[in-house]
C-alpha cells in the first residue's frame, strides 16, 4: 500500500453496468491517441472508476485483447485520479504490419500511449514540508 491508498482493482472501481457505459459514451471523447479514445465524466463517488472496451475486430487475438485490458487496468490502478468515470476504447487495429510485431514492443508502445492519456487527470502528489 502506497501512501495509505489501496492498490487493488475492486469491483467498485469498475464501470460494469450497460447504462453506466452508455452515459459515459454519450459524451464527447476527452483524449485521443494513436490507438485509444478516452471518455471521462465526473462521478459522485469518492474514487475513480474504469471501463475498457476492446473490440475483437480491432484486436483479433484474445491474448492481445487481454494484454490491452491488463495494461489499462494497471496504469489506472497506479494513477492517482480524481472522482471520474474513465472509459478507454481501442479505436484502431493493433498488430498491424506498420505497428510493433512482438509482444514486448506492443506492451511498451501501448503502456506509453495509455500513460499519456491518463496524465492530464492525475492528481499532483502531495509534497512533504520540511520540518
Amino acid at each position: 500500500m502506497e501512501g495509505g491508498r489501496s492498490q487493488d482493482f475492486a469491483r467498485a472501481r469498475r464501470i460494469v453496468k450497460t447504462d453506466e457505459f452508455s452515459s459515459v459514451f454519450r459524451l464527447r471523447p476527452t483524449q485521443k491517441s494513436a490507438h485509444f479514445v478516452l471518455y471521462t465524466r465526473s462521478n459522485a463517488l469518492p474514487h475513480a472508476r474504469l471501463g475498457v472496451v476492446v473490440a475483437k475486430r480491432l484486436a483479433p487475438r484474445a491474448v492481445t485483447r487481454n494484454t490491452i485490458k491488463r495494461l489499462t487496468r494497471e496504469l489506472f490502478r497506479t494513477s492517482d485520479l480524481p472522482a471520474i468515470d474513465c472509459l478507454v476504447r481501442l479505436s484502431k487495429p493493433v498488430n498491424s504490419k506498420d505497428g510493433p510485431a512482438t509482444n514486448a514492443a506492443l506492451k511498451t508502445a501501448l503502456r506509453a500511449e495509455l500513460a499519456r492519456l491518463f496524465a492530464p487527470y492525475r492528481v499532483p502528489a502531495k509534497t512533504k514540508e520540511p520540518l
